[in-house]
């Protein structure tokens, strides 16, 4: 099946985007979360405030050794890795349901759109990028969506006007991944 050994993956080109977790408490959210970044080759993923760090045995329940493949960070809140992230040159998506956010399916990855004025980033072509997920009940802090770029929105017609958060990261980082030339 051509499967990449940790160490390959470790090696291996990755897409160039990070995954930000700003208060997930859900321990199989997290493991399915670094499954989806495994299958992908995201970047990294940072960890924040509350959301537990490997090694977990519930985080490799749904994980299943993703947490060791996947390069990982741990961050008092989300806020200093959207500082962080910033310093680095990314472009900081929240996915959130806000007034102004963009709807997935319009995601372009060739320039930043519509930068947060009170972003550290010129208004130039990025090539690197975060999206931040956030608590299962209250969502991203508003201080990080607050400070990120811009948001992203998955478009929903039904009755529920959110979706698990795993389920969203996998939705989010395969767009990310159709767009990205890997």
């Amino acid at each position: 099946m051509k499967r990449l050994t940790v160490e390959q993956f470790r090696q291996a080109e990755k897409m160039p985007l990070v995954v930000v977790l700003d208060d997930v408490r859900s321990l199989h959210n997290v493991g399915s979360v670094f499954r989806t970044c495994d299958a992908f080759r995201v970047e990294a993923v940072y960890l924040c405030g509350i959301t537990a760090t490997p090694p977990h045995v519930e985080i490799h329940k749904t994980a299943l050794g993703a947490e060791d493949s996947v390069a990982w960070r741990y961050f008092k809140t989300a806020d200093e890795a959207i500082a962080e992230l910033h310093r680095q040159g990314c472009f900081v998506y929240s996915v959130e349901q806000v007034e102004g956010s963009k709807k997935l399916h319009e995601l372009t990855l060739s320039e930043a759109h519509g930068v947060n004025e009170n972003s550290t980033l010129a208004k130039e072509a990025c090539s690197r990028y975060a999206v931040v997920f956030g608590n299962e009940v209250k969502g991203v802090h508003q201080s990080v969506v607050d400070a990120s770029d811009g948001c992203l929105e998955i478009p929903q017609f039904g009755t529920k006007h959110s979706l698990n958060v795993s389920v969203t990261a996998g939705i989010v980082v395969w767009e990310f991944a159709k767009r990205w030339k890997m």
